[in-house]
């Protein structure tokens, strides 16, 4: 029904050609840039930068050579069923091949493109171009934001730009110029747009589950091993490794002993649909807020293919590019929290699905082994929500042991790996 203009590639009086593209916008799913579907000149831009645009309002007029007897054209404000990921062929003759949210990173930071050497494909900056570029010059250190935070006891500097087990503090992390808010003594009201008000929808939605919480801690110390080894190999292959597909994969194994955690029931709570494919979705948090695009078909794929696809899902929503194929189609869902920090959480069961779990951070802590003696261990903690009007809590209890049994013993996953 609407969408919020996040930036304008044209101004009144440029001449425009068809295809050419006039600017980009953000529904509740997806960013969209909309190409003009005429050869002509600009000649009214009906909305400012993050206004309010009703699908089917004019949006800008174009003046063509038949129109110039005439009134000009007026195009209207569509979202068709594309994402970035299938327009920037079609920008890439007309602008530096950088998305409009890297594009405002660099304007605030006053960073020249032109200096900035880009790492995604066909040369494209991305997000963590401008942000390696910015800690060159300050010295800062940066997080890789898709990394499963180990908090070690002692903390360790460094001057490398890549993220490492021991971070520093969180003040010497470079700010972008606009993020603080600016203190005027007044009172500020915005409307409610794109993310956020979905946000509000779904959130709404979950309140009418009634949800059951179980906790438990998991002792990753050998999958941190694990991890370590296969992450150089993985380099190797252009693709970075976490821990996250590791967790990914264990709960779908676990999903195939318990298929009414891979289901939904219908708004009357009169029938349970149990999905076929485990589309196991990663809450993200983004500059544009908190979205959870999905892995499609876990049960088909290996802990390497989910890396490669979970490289691509991060790279999209840091730069605000996520599609709405990326963002639909869920039926189970995993949040990282540990990557920002705490341990514990409660988190919200996103309908229509009926589980999600939230992961803390690794922690070395003191444990006992079989021969009671007190050894360095690594402790995962996870918090889980189920709805429990169909999910009682042994069946929720049943579900965690087994994957905490996967990834405490990870060579354990090689005996059901498809």
């Amino acid at each position: 029904m609407e969408v919020t203009v996040k930036e304008w590639y044209v101004k009144e009086g440029d001449k425009v050609s068809q295809f050419d593209s006039i600017c980009e916008v953000q529904s509740d799913k997806a960013s969209v840039t909309i190409t003009s579907r005429y050869d002509g000149v600009i000649r009214k831009l009906y909305y400012d930068v993050e206004d309010t645009a009703l699908v089917g309002s004019p949006l800008v007029d174009i003046e063509t050579d038949r129109g110039q007897e005439g009134s000009p054209e007026e195009d209207v404000v569509e979202t068709p069923a594309v994402s970035h990921q299938h327009t920037h062929q079609e920008m890439k003759a007309q602008k530096a091949q950088a998305t409009p949210a890297v594009r405002r990173l660099a304007m605030e930071n006053n960073i020249k493109l032109s200096e900035v050497v880009g790492t995604g494909k066909d040369g494209r900056i991305l997000k963590e171009d401008i942000l390696n570029f910015l800690a060159k010059q300050t010295g800062a250190i940066l997080p890789y934001e898709g990394e499963q935070q180990v908090v070690q006891p002692a903390v360790r500097r460094t001057t490398d730009t890549t993220f490492k087990p021991d971070k520093a503090p969180a003040a010497s992390y470079p700010v972008a110029a606009g993020s603080r808010p600016v203190f005027t003594g007044k009172d500020r009201t915005e409307p409610l747009k794109g993310i956020q008000k979905a946000m509000v929808k779904t959130m709404t939605a979950a309140l009418k589950i009634p949800p059951f919480g179980y906790c438990d801690e998991v002792d990753v110390t050998q999958l941190v091993s694990l991890q370590k080894e296969l992450k150089v190999l993985a380099q190797s292959r252009g693709v970075r490794l976490s821990y996250m597909p590791f967790f990914i994969k264990a709960a779908s194994l676990g999903l195939f002993h318990f298929p009414i955690l891979n289901a939904s029931i219908d708004e009357g709570c009169q029938s349970i649909t149990y999905k076929a494919s485990h589309n196991i979705g990663l809450a993200m948090d983004t500059p544009q807020g908190l979205v959870v695009p999905n892995v499609k078909r876990v049960q088909t794929l290996s802990i390497f293919d989910i890396a490669v696809e979970l490289n691509r899902l991060q790279s999209l929503g840091a730069s605000g590019q996520l599609g709405t194929a990326d963002l639909t189609g869920g039926t189970f869902t995993l949040s990282n929290i540990g990557t920002i920090g705490g341990t514990y959480a409660n988190p919200v069961i996103l309908p229509p699905e009926v589980v999600i779990g939230a992961l803390g951070k690794i922690q070395v802590l003191p444990r006992f082994n079989t021969q009671g003696d007190i050894i360095q261990a690594h402790v995962l903690s996870v918090s889980w929500s189920a709805d429990h009007r169909i999910i009682d809590g042994a069946t929720m209890c049943r579900f965690s042991n087994l994957w905490r049994s996967y990834l405490e013993n990870p060579a354990s996953m090689a005996l059901d790996l498809k």
